[in-house]
This record gives structure tokens, C-alpha cells and sequence, in this order.
């Protein structure tokens, strides 16, 4: 596949906007920038002089540590905000937090918001680039990089595989982002989940959703578990964590139902018991912590092409 030589994307808002170039691209980059963690002085002086915002109105740990370490790394100059020690606690609109940041003059402001659409409206409103670090249950672009960059890692190609993806799709930016990207890449996504955290529209994205977790898993090259996204539900979904884990936890029993080379992915939090039994989530197929390692390099790559670093090539 012929990759662009300019990255023309100024934002980073959703996979839905990104072509396969595009994403290819992406990772493309963020493998030339892998190496650089592992060295004994971990810090390039590519983004030297340039000011990121990490924007998190709600809670995170991987995503933020991620972006900042990826930007640090890269030299750039790093400020964080969180919701509690923000302004929009004493009332402040976001527009007004967007534009009392740019007054600041910043590159680029990563956001992670609770209302689906929160970065595209910032988008709007200020000059510099904006990074979406999730939005609501709408998308969560640079976990979608960060999963797919994982796969190809054990992977030749996306094309053909059978990606199964069990759990609470309904509240999952997770989700929807990786659908997005998966079909595009040439996968078949098969998703499994109580009724209540299936919506409706959901095959219009270009996934399967099937009867079963069994029929989902059943010759998976993948199995992605998600977390029960408690905090986006206004009344109880299922009867209990006990009955979802029966029914729905990925165990070992259900795991030789999939491909002998299947591997087993997270985006995290993982609540061990319930979306995932332990010994999964430590055995030979997890490649949970390579999705980790992976976010670093993706996000350090994001960084680079929205800020114009492959502008000279």
C-alpha cells in the first residue's frame, strides 16, 4: 500500500476521518519511534519549543501518562489540566476554557472529555491542533492506533482476520473506534454482549453482532474484552458482575474455541474476574501490556505528524 508522503490531517478527532493511508501512516511512524523508549536516554529533541495541553475533563491514567511521556520524550513542553483544577468547576464554559488556552498560544491540546463531540466543537474555537483522548461513547482514535499497531505486530495483515470484541459496546468509544478501524483495515469485527450493552444501529459501523460470546470467539484470530462502563449507565444493566463473568468473561474454556495463534487484548481497566479471568489476562496469548507499550510510540507519532513533523519529507 502506497503511504502519503504529507500527512494533511491538522486534528486528530475520530478513525471515521482517517483513510487505511492515513492509519497505515500513523504506524508506520510510530514504529520509527518505538526504539526510542528503549534507549538508556529516552528523548529526542523533535518537538523541542512546541507546548502540549493535555485537556482531561475525565478520569484517566493509561491515555494521559501515555501522551505525556510521548511528549516528553519528543522534547516538547508539557501541561496538564484536569477537571477538578479546572475552571469549568466554578462554571466556566468549555469554549471559554478553549479560548483562555489558546490566548496561551499551545500547539496542540489532547482532550479527554465525558460529552461525545466535546473535541470537534473545540476544534472550532482555537488555532492549534487538537488530539481527541475519548469523547463520550463516541470514539478514542488513538487507542484504535495503538490496538491495530498490536495486532500487525503479530500479524502480516488485517485483511481477513476475525476480530471478536465482547463486552459493553453500547458505552465504548473503544469500540466504535476500533470498529472504524478494523473493517477499514480489511477485518471482520463479530461482537458479543448482554442485550442491553448492544445497540441497535450498531451493524451500520460494518460489524456482525452475534447470539453468542462462543459464536463471536469461535475461529477468532483476536478476543478484545471490554470494561463494563459502570459510571455512563444511568440504571443497572445486567443483574450482576457475578452473572456477567459466567456468561460473558473471557476464560481458557471459551479461548480453544478460537484459533491455536488467538490473541487477547484490553484496552484497560481490566477488572480481573469479570470482562476477563487472570490467568488470560497473564497467559501466553495476552498482548495487553504490548497495547501499552504500543500507546507510547502511536501517540508519540500523533504528536509528530499533526505538529508538521513530516512536512520536509
Amino acid at each position: 500500500m502506497t503511504e502519503p508522503s504529507i500527512f494533511i490531517h491538522k486534528h486528530i478527532l475520530g478513525i471515521k476521518e482517517l483513510s487505511p493511508q492515513d492509519i497505515h501512516h500513523i504506524i508506520t511512524t510510530a514504529r520509527s519511534f518505538r526504539e526510542i523508549s528503549n534507549r538508556p536516554i529516552k528523548k529526542v529533541p523533535t518537538l523541542r519549543g512546541k507546548t502540549v495541553v493535555n485537556l482531561f475533563l475525565e478520569p484517566s491514567t493509561r491515555t494521559r501518562l501515555s501522551f505525556e511521556i510521548a511528549a516528553k520524550r519528543m522534547s516538547a513542553d508539557t501541561f496538564n489540566l484536569s477537571g477538578s483544577s479546572s475552571s469549568t468547576r466554578k462554571g466556566e464554559t468549555l469554549i471559554d476554557t478553549a479560548r483562555n488556552i489558546q490566548a496561551m498560544n499551545p500547539d496542540v491540546i489532547i482532550m479527554r472529555h465525558g460529552r461525545s463531540g466535546a473535541p470537534h466543537l473545540l476544534g472550532r474555537y482555537v488555532d492549534c491542533s487538537i488530539i481527541n483522548a475519548g469523547d463520550g461513547a463516541h470514539e478514542h482514535p488513538s487507542q484504535a492506533l495503538l490496538d491495530a499497531m498490536t495486532i500487525l505486530d503479530h500479524k502480516q495483515s488485517l485483511a481477513g482476520l476475525k476480530i471478536a470484541i465482547v463486552g459493553d459496546i453500547a458505552h465504548s468509544r473503544v469500540a466504535h473506534s476500533n470498529i472504524f478501524s478494523f473493517t477499514k483495515l480489511g477485518a471482520q469485527v463479530c461482537l458479543a454482549g448482554p442485550a442491553t450493552f448492544m445497540p441497535a444501529d450498531i451493524t451500520s459501523l460494518g460489524a456482525h453482532v452475534c447470539t453468542s460470546v462462543g459464536e463471536a470467539v469461535t475461529g477468532a484470530d483476536v478476543v478484545m474484552a471490554l470494561r463494563i462502563q459502570i459510571e455512563r449507565q444511568h440504571d443497572p444493566l445486567i443483574p450482576s458482575l457475578r452473572e456477567y463473568a459466567v456468561h460473558y468473561g473471557i476464560n481458557r474454556a471459551l479461548l480453544k474455541l478460537a484459533k491455536p495463534d488467538v490473541l487477547v487484548m484490553h484496552p484497560g481497566p481490566i477488572n480481573r474476574g469479570v470482562e476477563m479471568n487472570p490467568d488470560v489476562a497473564d497467559g501466553p496469548w495476552s498482548v495487553i501490556l504490548d497495547q501499552v507499550t504500543n500507546g507510547v510510540a502511536v501517540r508519540m507519532a500523533l504528536l509528530y505528524l499533526v505538529l508538521g513533523g513530516d512536512k520536509s519529507a
